[in-house]
């Protein structure tokens, strides 16, 4: 039997233009309030939450069927999804409020490693909604965490070497993107949740019609004074997690990726049909021998 390194799932057009699409949406859902003009009532940003929400969930299908009608993959794919998504749900709860200790950010990280970006940014969007309905965090801010997870979980999946990077290396380069990734995702959760505060100092209010970079340079003060240690402790945590047990989650995560026969390369030993007398030719799938 022969022996190829496991993949993850590949990106075709419609996967890259369904993604294209959701992270624009989400740019503009995160963004529009710092180039709106002082008149603009922007504290209705919180009311964009059932707008984003009912355009995200669609378009989380799209990607799904996007990537399934790229590869030629089957419901295993998505039962996976699945089940990853309910483990993330289910840790959560155990670190969420104690000082950013959050375990789901790593198997995040290792999940959109061997998924790829595509089903990893489905994977974290769907983790987060399905956590929010476990610990009863439903509000505003939950289709904005969505999209958060989805571009988090999605960045592992753009990692360099997917096929050839493997050992020591590769959990290095895991714990580095996890740990600056673990500081974008809070910063970019802040940028939703700051424009919404009121009687701040103004050394770190958001101004509605301020100039672009003065409101940045106020935003970097109020992420400094608010959040900084608890996106250190979710990053601190993920490159522990990672160090220390990921290379045994990534064995097992592409163990059940073959078993689930995605992108599956069939190849035939022989020619033509066998002879009377002589033994059928048999047809071999490849697999990773890890």
């Amino acid at each position: 039997m022969s022996t190829r390194p496991a993949r993850p799932v590949r990106l075709g057009p419609r996967s890259v233009t369904a993604l294209a699409l959701v992270s624009l949406i989400g740019l503009f859902a995160f963004c529009w309030p710092l180039f709106a003009d002082a008149g603009s009532a922007v504290t209705s940003h919180a009311g964009d939450a059932p707008w984003l929400f009912a355009a995200l969930l669609p378009l989380l299908v799209a990607v799904v069927v996007a990537t399934i009608a790229d590869c030629g993959m089957d419901a295993k794919a998505v039962a996976m999804l699945g089940v990853l998504a309910a483990v993330g749900a289910a840790l959560r709860p155990l670190g969420a409020g104690t000082a950013g200790l959050e375990p789901m950010f790593f198997l995040m990280v290792l999940s959109g490693r061997v998924l790829g970006p595509g089903f990893g940014f489905v994977l974290g969007a769907v983790t987060m909604f399905a956590s929010a309905l476990l610990t009863g965090g439903v509000g505003p801010w939950m289709p904005f965490q969505m999209l958060s997870m989805g571009w988090f979980t999605m960045g592992a999946g753009l990692l360099p070497g997917p096929s050839t990077l493997r050992g020591r290396g590769e959990l290095l380069m895991l714990s580095a993107y996890g740990f600056v990734a673990a500081f974008a995702y809070g910063t970019i959760m802040n940028l939703q949740g700051w424009v919404l505060l009121q009687g701040l100092s103004s050394g770190i209010s958001f101004q509605p019609g301020a100039p672009l970079q003065e409101n940045l340079v106020r935003f970097l003060a109020y992420v400094t004074a608010t959040s900084l240690g608890w996106d250190l402790g979710r990053a601190v945590l993920t490159v522990v997690l990672t160090l220390t047990i990921g290379r045994t989650l990534l064995k097992a995560l592409r163990r059940a990726t073959r078993r689930a026969n995605f992108e599956a390369q069939v190849t035939f030993e022989g020619p033509g049909r066998p002879s009377a007398g002589e033994a059928p030719h048999r047809t071999y799938v490849t697999y990773d021998s890890e």
